[in-house]
């Protein structure tokens, strides 16, 4: 058992609060956690960072909360098991990224450490690599989740309800693309930019094909603030759809930002590595950053993200079930984190029980993402179109599709 467990469990004991880490809490999405955690719980919070004088300063900014905050210097990349045992932390959301080309190390030393563990991830091959702690988290009897964000937190939660009552998914296509004044952050700039251009593994017709990160652009409308372009990521989504729903034929997932110009732009650059030019785009990470900077005071303060899929109801009805999301007053930022929320706030209050390893699909229903909207400007509908009615008989007989072939 890693020294210090038995302390923090004393002292949770005699504050009557559980200690909650935040790594990169100071960052563009960690900072919105954190204060979404000292306003819903009665946790103490670590923000934890590399740079002492970058969190000091995001903590002078909240004078409310002082004697629930403290400040740990932490490098996840060379974080120790006992590193993170000296945290003294129930708890440890590591909302620093980017997770792409990176290994589970951190979460792995959080599990020995004796702590749950949760991120914010939307690297496709981070999430896969993550079943390999699960044997190690149920021993520990800690709960390890990564991907409570945007993907595949919330798009699994919604497609989950949408579907619900289904017998068969066929297509399923996300969308997301935030305002153009949102301060997306070099870590995220760093993320599309390690996949645009680069050949991608894709879910079309029935079987695996590759298609250019950032490529396959279309237009789409996103729901009440106009078209879009959007382009395909590679997220989490891309394997767990076909893996959990076996009769899904197209399983797509596009993302774009506001700015037709920088999207092109982004898009023209990418043709650099689909030539073989540039092996990735990722030595352009920081002046693109600072331009995407620059040009974010002409874009808008709305974002917004749409689900939809293409199934069969129970009754044989072929139907087209969409939902939508749309963030206003520059909110889009905070809805990254609110599945990590969910989860954290499930395991203070020990509502979720689950141990183990896990992407975050199946352990927060869209009920409870949704209920953390409201108190932002994001709103979100949901609407369902048929396609193809039912046969008469089919719809009539409950076991009709039991029944030999000549009836």
């Amino acid at each position: 058992r890693p020294r210090g467990r038995g302390r923090r469990r004393r002292d949770e004991t005699l504050s009557g609060a559980k200690r909650v880490a935040v790594v990169g809490g100071a960052g563009a999405f960690g900072r919105h956690l954190v204060e979404d955690l000292l306003e819903l719980t009665d946790a103490h919070v670590i923000v934890c960072g590399r740079s002492h004088g970058k969190t000091q300063a995001f903590i002078n900014e909240l004078p409310a909360w002082t004697a629930r905050v403290s400040i740990a210097v932490l490098d996840r990349e060379r974080a120790s098991a006992s590193d993170v045992a000296a945290l003294n932390a129930f708890c440890v959301v590591d909302a620093a990224g980017p997770f792409q080309g990176q290994t589970p190390s951190f979460a792995r030393a959080v599990i020995e450490a004796g702590s749950h563990y949760v991120d914010i991830a939307d690297a496709r091959d981070f999430v896969a690599a993550f079943g390999e702690l699960d044997e190690g988290a149920k021993a520990r009897g800690v709960l390890a989740v990564t991907g409570a964000s945007s993907t595949p937190a919330l798009s699994h939660a919604v497609i989950d309800e949408i579907t619900r009552g289904w017998t068969q998914i066929d297509d399923v296509e996300i969308g997301l693309s935030p305002g153009g004044q949102a301060q997306l952050g070099l870590s995220v700039v760093k993320a599309i930019l390690s996949y645009a251009g680069r050949p991608v593994r894709v879910w079309l017709h029935g079987q695996w094909a590759t298609a250019p990160g950032w490529g396959m652009t279309v237009r789409r409308r996103m729901c009440d603030f106009g078209s879009r372009l959007l382009s395909l990521v590679e997220t989490p989504d891309l394997d767990l759809i076909p893996a959990r729903f076996p009769s899904v034929r197209n399983a797509i997932f596009r993302a774009g930002v506001e700015l037709w110009v920088m999207h092109l732009g982004l898009l023209a650059l990418s043709f650099l590595v689909r030539i073989k030019a540039m092996k990735s785009l990722l030595p352009l990470a920081e002046p693109l950053n600072d331009m995407a900077t620059a040009l974010s005071r002409f874009g808008g303060d709305c974002g917004g993200m749409f689900v939809v899929a293409t199934g069969v109801y129970g009754d044989g009805t072929r139907l087209r079930a969409t939902w939508t999301l749309v963030a206003d007053s520059g909110d889009g930022p905070r809805v990254p984190t609110l599945p990590a929320l969910c989860v954290v706030r499930g395991l203070i209050d020990g509502s979720l029980t689950r141990r183990g390893a896990t992407p975050c699909v199946g352990l927060v229903d869209l009920g409870a993402i949704e209920a953390e909207f409201k108190r932002f400007a994001i709103r979100t509908d949901r609407e369902s179109e048929v396609l193809e009615r039912a046969p008469l008989f089919a719809r009539v007989f409950a076991r009709f599709d039991a029944m030999p072939a000549v009836v």
